[in-house]
C-alpha cells in the first residue's frame, strides 16, 4: 500500500456541501487506472476546509468506490482531539491508512509535534502516513525528530516534500537511516517526483495522479522497472504543466483541469479560494491539449 503511485483526487466542494456524485466519479476512475493507493482529503482533496461530517461522508464514498483499491484518508485538524475524531470517522469507513499533517495556528515545537503523533497512533488501528509538507504547514520536520515518529506504533510511510534527482538519493538515504525498516518513504511535489523515485523512494503521492492516473501509473511504472529514460522523459514531457503547477498552485491547476475533462462542475474549491482567472484557464487548456490530456 505505501510503494508506487498513490493518487490524491479533488473533493469537489460549493458552499453547499460536497459534491459527493462528482467525487466518486474521481475516485472511480483512479481505482480503474490500477493506482496502488488512493489518498482522500488530502491537501488537493480540500480537508482542511471540510467539517466532521463532510468528510466521515468522503471518507466512507472513496471506500466504497475504490473497491479493493487501499484508501489512506487525511485527519489533519488544529487540535489533537479533532484529529482523533477524524482517525475514528476513517476507521469506521474503512479507510486502510490515515494521513496526518500537523496543521496549527501558533508554531509548534518539536515536542509538540511529537505528542500529536505519539497520541494518535496510540489510538489508531491501521497505518498512518507522517505528511511532511513544510510549505503549506509551516512545520519543519528535523530527520532526527522523524526517526522518533517513525519508531511508534502503526507509523507506516513518510510524505517527504519534493527533492531534486541529483540531491534524492543522498536525502533519503539519510533518513532511511533513521527510520526502522518496514517504514517506507513517498515523495511528493509532482515535477521532482521522479528523480525521487529513481534516487530511492518507495512510493508517489501524487496530485497529477488524482486526475491524470494513467499518465502517473506510467512514470511509476517505469521508475519501478528501472528504466530510468522512460521516467524523465515521460516526466520532462510535462514540464508545461510543472510550470503551471509551480504558478498557481496544484490544486488550482487540477480544479480547473477537472472542468475541462467535464468531470466536475463549477465552482469546485470551497471559499476564499478561486479557481484560475480566464487567462490562466486559456493557457492550462492549450497546455492540456499539446500534451494530449484533453482541453
Amino acid at each position: 500500500m505505501f510503494t508506487g503511485l498513490s493518487a490524491f483526487p479533488l473533493t469537489p466542494t460549493t458552499e453547499n456541501g460536497i459534491d459527493e456524485p462528482a467525487f466518486v466519479r474521481l475516485v472511480s476512475r483512479l481505482a480503474a487506472a490500477g493506482v496502488d493507493s488512493i489518498g482522500a482529503l488530502g491537501s488537493t482533496g480540500g480537508y482542511a476546509y471540510l467539517s466532521r461530517e463532510q468528510r466521515a461522508r468522503a471518507a466512507t464514498a472513496a471506500v466504497e468506490a475504490a473497491g479493493s483499491i487501499p484508501v489512506i484518508v487525511g485527519i489533519g485538524a488544529l487540535r489533537t482531539r479533532l484529529v482523533l475524531h477524524h482517525a475514528a470517522d476513517a476507521q469506521a469507513a474503512g479507510a486502510a491508512a490515515v494521513l496526518l499533517a500537523p496543521m496549527t495556528y501558533q508554531p509548534l515545537t518539536d515536542r509538540e509535534v511529537f505528542g500529536l503523533y505519539e497520541a494518535v497512533t496510540a489510538e489508531l488501528e491501521i497505518p498512518l502516513v507522517v505528511y511532511d509538507n513544510p510549505g503549506t504547514t509551516h512545520v519543519t520536520f528535523s530527520d532526527e525528530l522523524h526517526g522518533r515518529i517513525a519508531a511508534l506504533p502503526n507509523i507506516g510511510s513518510i510524505k517527504i516534500p519534493g527533492v531534486t534527482a541529483v540531491a534524492a538519493p543522498t536525502r533519503i538515504a539519510a533518513l532511511r537511516r533513521l527510520i526502522p525498516a518496514h517504514v517506507t518513504i513517498g515523495v511528493s511535489g509532482d515535477w521532482l517526483a521522479t528523480g525521487g523515485l529513481l534516487g530511492g523512494a518507495d512510493a508517489w503521492y501524487s496530485v497529477l495522479g488524482g486526475l491524470f492516473p494513467e499518465t502517473a501509473v506510467a512514470i511509476t511504472r517505469a521508475a519501478q522497472a528501472g528504466d530510468s529514460a522512460a521516467a524523465v522523459t515521460a516526466s520532462d514531457r510535462l514540464e508545461p504543466l510543472w510550470a503551471l503547477f509551480r504558478r498557481y498552485g496544484s490544486l488550482r491547476v487540477m480544479s480547473a483541469a477537472a472542468e475541462t475533462l467535464g468531470l466536475v462542475a463549477s465552482p469546485n474549491l470551497p471559499l476564499p479560494l478561486l479557481g484560475l482567472d480566464p487567462a490562466a484557464r486559456t493557457e492550462l487548456n492549450a497546455t492540456l491539449r499539446d500534451l494530449g490530456l484533453g482541453g
